[in-house]
């Protein structure tokens, strides 16, 4: 069962989407702002799902915060056609979006699709010596974990993701499309920054190759492609 910390200064909506995630099996912590929330963080939390404006501390602000010692996953619940907050959010590494208002079935399926690519399955879990390896980056998909030459490298669950996709294949271009889909778990929908975003994330965490360029490359109007030398 996974703990959901549910960060919302509309008493309403929170204590509807508590019952309504109660009765989907979640067990779910409130907290009415971001001071609130980031008190309420502890390894126990499987998700977050975090409002942006709220008095005391907003949302933004508090994804920074939390971004500094924690890659507990993120899902921004933003208004609707308000695309700087969604960028700013994507930015300080949410790892989804959703607009208000939304219906009950798309909270579900989108809490449920980053609750996949950010937690490791029954199976991998079971053997956490299990590793991909590529040139210098070593990951273990069992505990979400990635070195460079033996160095650790902080990701969150989608950028975690989005690497283990890379990696499985060297030298593809892959489009945008196939990333939304088999990583975010949503089909890609016009003028949508999120793949933008966390594959821009994940270059800046990612060394660069011997010629100082990124290890990841944009071809535009067809996809990314992971280079096969650094």
């Amino acid at each position: 069962m996974a703990k959901i910390l549910l960060v919302d200064d509309d008493i309403e909506l929170t204590a509807l989407l508590k019952d309504i995630l109660e009765l989907e099996g979640f067990e779910v912590e409130e907290a009415n702002n971001g001071l609130e929330g980031l008190a309420k963080i502890d390894s126990s939390i499987d998700l977050i799902l975090l409002d942006v404006m709220m008095p005391k501390m907003n949302g933004t602000e508090m994804l920074r915060r939390l971004r500094e010692k924690h890659t507990t996953p993120v899902m921004m619940l933003t208004a609707k056609g308000d695309e700087i907050d969604r960028v700013l959010g994507l930015e300080l590494g949410a790892d989804d979006y959703l607009p208000k208002p939304f219906s009950d079935r798309e909270l579900l399926a989108r809490m449920r699709a980053v609750l996949r690519r950010t937690q490791p399955n029954t199976e991998t879990k079971a053997n956490h010596s299990e590793c991909l390896i590529y040139q210098d980056l070593t990951i273990y998909p069992g505990r979400q974990e990635v070195l460079y030459n033996q160095q650790p490298i902080e990701m969150t669950g989608t950028e975690f993701a989005l690497l283990s996709y890379f990696v499985q294949h060297p030298g593809k271009i892959i489009a945008k499309e196939e990333l939304s889909l088999e990583v975010l778990g949503k089909r890609f929908a016009q003028f949508d920054r999120a793949i933008d975003m966390h594959v821009s994330n994940l270059r800046k965490k990612l060394p660069l190759r011997s010629d100082g360029k990124p290890l990841i490359k944009t071809l535009r109007g067809k996809g990314y492609l992971l280079i096969e030398a650094i």
